[in-house]
């Protein structure tokens, strides 16, 4: 019988299938016959497979120096020490922006036809998202950085491909006087903390800032961004680390890096969120951001840091190359095109919650018939759908005072809800919507969403989650 841990590694996504590599990938021994400065790097297995030594920085950065020119026809070089892309995982990331932007989750309000304009945060010197997006699409780039020797190089990669570089702008980020270095911010206390369980204090949506509320790092976005841009996405390849000694704890590759490309105080999670609060103040100028996670326990903390802020929509994905698996998080402040599960909706005839922290005996469909039995405490008719996990129900104004205990007058309509619930990393979003728009129940249908959601949270989610949620 097969164990469940590889039945869970069967089961993981693979390689995004519009990637250039999901049905052929590189093969090391063609690539060492026709390119002699790659081939002292392969050597072959006892089954004859060949291979590289993947703790080897020299190996590593040739083998990219030969997928990007062998591939897709495109110069590359970068000096020791930088961070190393692998062209495969990178490309599923460029792929799945491609998804977002071809859906029609959002309107496509377009000025310029056709042309796709992408901000690339903290490029480095392989400038590698925005060579792919120009070779592969055709996008055009800003792609932004904050070391000389990055900046100096992501030029040279530009240049050196006459048939793209007018698709790319190289940006340096200009820092405040008084920004500290990364070395001096890490010295520091950092204020974001890892929570074992529920989500993190309130305390730890701050982000590194001075007495006057300014951002002690370099901007990210915010100064970056030119009055009066627009873009279509924003995409992130973030510091993964909280310091160098952790950046260097995995021994089983060695793709460089410098100390800003690895390091951030509060690791990944603290740079994303200084991306989300750049997003709030710059809102529709970007269509979609989005940002690569490394740690899948920083999802749901970066999620409810969206529904807190007002995103209209969050996409979430799995990327996989090989034994390395990142995610993606996207989110827009853009007004969906249709109607679709949103962890945060404003409209008063529209509400959701989460619930996080659940108790691991119970599932959604526990949930689903709780909320079924909330209802018929009040007499409302339900029916409950275990296949879409929703249940409609259908509720006159003496069911809602029933529910409620309040006596509202007047009003013979009846009111027809619907609950859908949602999985999503590590939570359980529960929605609401009252069917007739301009019901004058609407006032109800909140109050009893809320008593819902208290209901559910006393039922189902540990005293911890009950604590902080928002």
């Amino acid at each position: 019988m097969p164990s469940k841990k590889r039945r869970r590694k069967e089961g993981r996504p693979k390689i995004h299938p519009k990637n250039k590599y999901s049905d052929n990938p590189p093969d090391f021994a063609l690539l060492a016959s026709l390119y002699p400065s790659f081939q002292p790097f392969v050597f072959y297995s006892r089954d004859g497979r060949p291979k590289i030594d993947w703790t080897d920085f020299n190996a590593t950065r040739e083998l990219t120096r030969v997928l990007l020119l062998h591939d897709h026809g495109l110069n590359w070089w970068i000096p020791d020490g930088q961070l190393c892309p692998t062209v495969p995982n990178r490309s599923n990331y460029i792929h799945w922006i491609e998804d977002l932007l071809s859906s029609d989750v959002i309107a496509k309000t377009k000025s310029n036809g056709d042309n796709v304009r992408g901000f690339d945060i903290g490029t480095g010197a392989n400038c590698i998202y925005p060579l792919l997006g120009a070779s592969l699409l055709g996008w055009n780039f800003v792609a932004s950085d904050v070391t000389d020797v990055a900046l100096e190089w992501a030029e040279r990669n530009v240049k050196n491909n006459p048939h793209i570089s007018e698709l790319i702008e190289i940006r340096k980020v200009k820092c405040p006087q008084n920004t500290l270095t990364p070395e001096e911010l890490n010295n520091g206390e950092s204020v974001y903390s890892e929570e074992v369980e529920g989500l993190p204090s309130s305390s730890s949506f701050d982000t590194p800032a001075s007495e006057d509320g300014s951002y002690h790092g370099p901007p990210i976005l915010l100064d970056v961004v030119r009055d009066g841009e627009s873009f279509d996405f924003c995409m992130s390849n973030p510091p993964f680390f909280e310091s160098i000694e952790e950046a260097g704890l995995n021994p089983k590759t060695s793709c460089g890096g410098t100390y800003e490309e690895m390091v951030y105080p509060g690791g990944e999670k603290a740079f994303i969120t200084r991306i989300i609060e750049d997003s709030v103040v710059l809102k529709q100028s970007f269509r979609w951001y989005t940002s690569m996670v490394g740690r899948k326990v920083n999802l749901k903390f970066l999620i409810s840091k969206l529904r807190e802020v007002g995103a209209t929509i969050v996409k979430t994905t799995e990327f996989v190359q090989g034994q390395t698996c990142r995610w993606g998080l996207a989110w827009s402040f853009v007004p969906p095109a249709k109607k679709i599960i949103s962890p945060h909706v404003t409209e008063k005839n529209i509400l959701s919650f989460m619930l996080e922290g659940l108790q691991h005996q119970f599932g959604a469909i526990h949930v689903l018939q709780s909320v079924e039995s909330f209802f018929h405490t009040g007499g409302a008719s339900c029916k409950l759908n275990a296949s879409s996990f929703t249940v409609d129900i259908t509720a006159s104004t003496d069911h809602c005072n029933a529910l409620l205990n309040k006596g509202v007058k007047d009003l013979n309509e009846v009111a027809s809800f619907s609950n859908v619930f949602q999985q999503i990393p590590g939570t359980l979003l529960v929605k609401g919507s009252l069917q007739h728009r301009d019901s004058p129940l609407s006032g109800l249908f909140s109050s009893i969403f809320q008593e819902l959601e208290e209901a559910l949270r006393h039922k189902f989610c540990r005293e911890k989650a009950g604590a902080n949620s928002l």
